[in-house]
C-alpha cells in the first residue's frame, strides 16, 4: 500500500504534506497538462511553479499516514481509499515517478525546508 496525491493538489501544491514526509518521497511534477486536463486553467507553462501536482513515489512511500492528515485540500489518500472519481491518479502517482532515473528525481524531489 502506498498514499496517492489526487486531483485538488493541482495548481495549490501547499506542501504541508512534505514537511511531515520521514522519507522525501514526495515529486514535483512542473506539468500544464494536468491543470488543462482537470478544467483548472492557467496562463503558465510547463516548468513554472503553479503548474501540476506534486505526486508520491509509490516505491518510496512507507505507508505512515502522516501527510493524508496534513494536506489541507485533502488530496491524499491511501491507494485502497482513493474516490472512484479520482482513480486515475494511481497510475498518475507511479508514472511520473517509477520510470524517473536517480538524477531526475533529485531534480524533482521535495524535502522539508
Amino acid at each position: 500500500m502506498t498514499y496517492v496525491v489526487t486531483k485538488p493538489c493541482i495548481g495549490t501544491k501547499d506542501r504541508s504534506c512534505v514537511e511531515v514526509c520521514p522519507v522525501d518521497c514526495f515529486y514535483d511534477i512542473k506539468k500544464k497538462k494536468y491543470n488543462s486536463s482537470y478544467g483548472l486553467e492557467t496562463e503558465e507553462e510547463d516548468g513554472a511553479d503553479a503548474v501540476g501536482l506534486l505526486v508520491i513515489h509509490p516505491d518510496e512511500c512507507i505507508n505512515c499516514g502522516a501527510c493524508e492528515t496534513e494536506c489541507p485540500v485533502e488530496a491524499i489518500y491511501e491507494d485502497s481509499a482513493v474516490p472512484s472519481d479520482m482513480e486515475e491518479f494511481v497510475k498518475i502517482n507511479e508514472d511520473e515517478t517509477v520510470s524517473l532515473g536517480d538524477e531526475q528525481l533529485d531534480e524533482l524531489r521535495c524535502t522539508a525546508k
